[in-house]
């Protein structure tokens, strides 16, 4: 199965310190991924690496073919991707708002009938637990219901170095096992879905919303 984890920070300024937190809790991921999940394609979305236009047009908007290329070749990856990992910092309460940019730039037929799985962190006590409530909503509405389970990391500057790798004093098996019960319950509806999305194709059996809006009027 293939997993695509969003990273959704840009912010390279401090304070809070260290610049890019978020980075560490990525990189405790993908080795998280990459010990106890070695089954899963497994891939690192970093939203630095999309600079997008100011002026927003999202990727279905374009006519095809004339898409940016990076765009497209996302659009591709979430198309075949079995379930999502969204990392998030907390800002003002909710989620990353450059994640949020990104992940508008696509319909929500190429997240729809996959599940997806919250991580959220902060440089303080509460892990971004408050932005996680919010993008419940969020990925409900893009059709990748998240499991029920949480990832949230207090203090993430204390518990990770850069490369993702314990501070001194921490648990790299306590943290894999918190780390676990969300991932389990991923990878599990990830199976499910997939299998199912192979006897019925839900875009055939629900027409999805496109250009018009009458498409999500009520009669």
């Amino acid at each position: 199965m293939k997993i695509l984890v969003f990273l959704g920070t840009v912010r390279d300024s401090t304070p809070p310190k260290p610049a890019r937190l978020g980075v560490r809790v990525a990189n405790a991921c993908m080795e998280c991924f990459r010990i106890d999940y070695s089954q899963l394609d497994v891939e690192l979305i970093d939203v630095l690496d999309y600079p997008l236009d100011t002026v927003f047009k999202p990727h279905f908007a374009y006519s095809k073919g004339r898409a940016p290329e990076q765009l497209d070749e996302l659009a591709q990856k979430i198309a075949k991707a079995d379930g999502f990992v969204m990392i998030s910092p907390e800002y003002n309460h909710t989620m990353s708002p450059v994640l949020a940019n990104l992940l508008n730039h696509f319909g929500s037929s190429l997240f729809s009938y996959k599940p997806s799985a919250i991580v959220t962190y902060s440089a303080g006590q509460w892990g971004g637990m408050r932005a996680a409530v919010g993008m419940r909503t969020f990925l409900a509405e893009l059709g990748c219901l998240s499991v029920s389970a949480m990832v949230h990391v207090p203090n993430a500057q204390q518990v990770f170095t850069e490369d993702g790798a314990m501070q001194v004093g921490e648990s790299q098996t306590d943290w894999f096992t918190y780390f676990g019960r969300t991932f389990e319950q991923l990878t599990w509806w990830a199976a499910a879905t997939q299998k199912y999305r192979e006897e019925v194709d839900p875009h055939t059996m629900l027409k999805g919303f496109n250009m018009d809006p009458k498409q999500r009027n009520a009669p």
